[in-house]
C-alpha cells in the first residue's frame, strides 16, 4: 500500500494563515507581510518533503503468543518498530494495529522520535470470547514532521492470524463396555475374535518364564502361560448439530457455541479415554483423530444453512453423543432410533425452541427410545450433568 500524506489541523490552519497573509499583504501593500505570508504557506509543503520516504524506514515484525488459544484465555501480541536506516531518524511515529470487533478496541501507541537503527517493543493481551480464525493487523504507522504540519500513514505488510478454539470443559472418567476405565480398557486375546479370553494355554518352547501362569499350573499340573494380549478400542460417535435454524442468540451467549463447547469436550474426554472418535456433523464427517485436529476443525466450524440431521448408524459404537439444538417432535422421532451403544442426547436449552414445551417433548421422545437426556443451559454445567448421564458400567453394545 502506498503512503498516504495529509495536512494535520496545524498544517491547514499554517497553510492558511499564510495565504491570508499574503493576499493581506499584497491589499495593503506592505512587502513585510507578504514575506510572511509566503513563508507561513510554505512551510507545510517543505515539511511534505522532509518526509519522504519516512514511513517507508519504518519496518516492524509481529509475533503471536500463543498462535493458538483457547476461548476466554489470552493472547499475547508482541511488535517490534524498528527504523531501518542507518543515517536518518525519523519523528513523530505513531502505530495502531488493526482488529476485529470481537477482540475489542485496536490497541494506540506514540512512540515519538525512532533514531536510525533504533528500536521499540510493544505488547497488548487480547483476550477472545468467541472460536474463530481472527486476522492481527496490518498495522497502522504514520509518521509527522517536526513541526507536526503534514502525516503520512501507511500499512506495511500482511495481517497474522490468531486461532482461537472452542472452550472446554473437563469431564469425570466414564466406563467402558466392560466397566474397565482409561488405560485399562477391555484386553482382547489376538485368537478370541474379539471376545474376552483369560485362558491361558500351555507352556512352548521359547515362552518367556515371565508369561508363566503359576495357578493355571498348579491347576493343569503342567507349565501354563499367558495368551498374547492386546487393546481393543472402543469407538464413540458425537453428532452436533450446526443447523443456522436450530440456534439462536449470539456471541459467547449463542446456543451454537454451547453446542461446539460441549461436543469439544466430550471428543476430548472420549480420546483422552483412549477412544477413537467419530465426529459427525450435518455437513459430514469431521476430522477427530488427535485432539489438535479435533479443536482446529471446530474452531472455524460456521453454521448450515441445511435443515436435517444425519442419519447415525448403530455399526458397534459403545457411545452416542448427540448435541442438539432446537429440534421437531418428527426430527426427535427420526433421530430417536439412530445411534449405538449407549445414547446420550445433549440438549441446549437457549437454542431456538419455539417454547420450554417443546423441549420437554423432544426430550421425552428421545428418552423413550432409550437415550439418557440432558437439558444443558451453559457450557460451565455439563460436567454434573454429564456424571449423571454418562455409562457408569457396561454400555451396551
Amino acid at each position: 500500500m502506498r503512503p498516504r500524506r495529509t495536512l494535520t489541523a496545524r498544517g491547514v490552519c499554517m497553510l492558511l494563515l499564510g495565504l491570508v497573509a499574503l493576499v493581506a499583504g499584497f491589499v495593503v501593500g506592505q512587502r513585510e507581510l507578504v514575506a510572511l505570508g509566503v513563508l507561513t504557506a510554505a512551510l507545510p509543503p517543505v515539511a511534505a518533503l522532509f518526509l519522504i520516504g519516512a514511513a517507508d524506514r519504518v519496518v516492524h515484525s509481529r509475533s503471536v503468543t500463543p498462535s493458538r488459544v483457547r476461548a476466554g484465555h489470552d493472547a499475547r501480541i508482541m511488535i517490534r518498530i524498528g527504523d531501518s536506516s542507518h543515517t536518518w531518524p525519523v519523528t513523530g511515529v505513531s502505530v495502531s494495529d488493526t482488529l476485529p470487533t470481537r477482540l475489542g478496541h485496536e490497541p494506540r501507541y506514540s512512540i515519538g522520535f525512532l533514531g536510525a537503527r533504533g528500536v521499540r517493543d510493544l505488547a497488548y493481551l487480547v483476550r477472545p470470547a468467541v472460536r474463530g480464525n481472527y486476522p492481527l493487523g496490518p498495522l497502522r504507522v504514520a509518521v509527522t514532521d517536526p513541526l507536526g504540519l503534514v502525516r503520512v500513514e501507511q500499512r506495511p505488510g500482511a495481517p497474522e492470524h490468531l486461532l482461537v478454539t472452542p472452550a472446554t470443559v473437563p469431564l469425570g472418567r466414564t466406563g467402558t463396555s466392560d466397566g474397565s476405565q482409561g488405560d485399562d480398557s477391555p484386553r482382547r486375546t489376538q485368537s478370541g475374535i474379539g471376545e474376552q479370553d483369560p485362558v491361558p494355554r500351555e507352556y512352548r518352547y521359547g515362552d518367556e518364564l515371565r508369561r508363566v501362569h503359576w495357578r493355571s499350573t498348579a491347576k493343569h499340573g503342567e507349565l501354563m502361560v499367558r495368551r498374547d494380549e492386546q487393546h481393543r478400542r472402543e469407538y464413540g460417535t458425537v453428532l452436533l448439530d450446526t443447523r443456522r435454524r436450530a440456534h439462536a442468540g449470539s456471541g459467547p451467549a449463542d446456543s451454537l457455541e454451547t453446542a461446539v463447547g460441549a461436543a469439544a469436550s466430550v471428543a476430548l474426554h472420549l480420546l483422552d479415554q483412549n477412544h477413537e472418535v467419530r465426529l459427525y456433523t450435518d455437513r459430514g464427517r469431521m476430522p477427530a483423530a488427535v485432539p489438535g485436529a479435533l479443536l482446529d476443525g471446530l474452531a472455524v466450524l460456521e453454521a448450515s444453512d441445511t435443515t436435517a440431521l444425519p442419519a447415525l448408524t448403530a455399526s458397534g459404537a459403545s457411545l452416542t453423543v448427540a448435541v442438539l439444538g432446537a429440534l421437531t417432535a418428527e426430527e426427535a422421532a427420526a433421530l430417536a432410533g439412530s445411534g449405538g451403544g449407549h445414547r446420550v442426547a445433549v440438549l441446549c436449552t437457549r437454542a431456538a425452541w419455539p417454547s420450554d414445551r417443546a423441549r420437554t417433548g423432544a426430550g421425552e421422545i428421545l428418552a423413550s427410545a432409550g437415550w439418557r437426556v440432558v437439558h444443558l443451559p451453559s457450557l460451565s454445567e455439563l460436567p454434573p450433568l454429564w456424571r449423571d448421564a454418562a455409562p457408569l458400567g457396561k454400555v451396551p453394545r
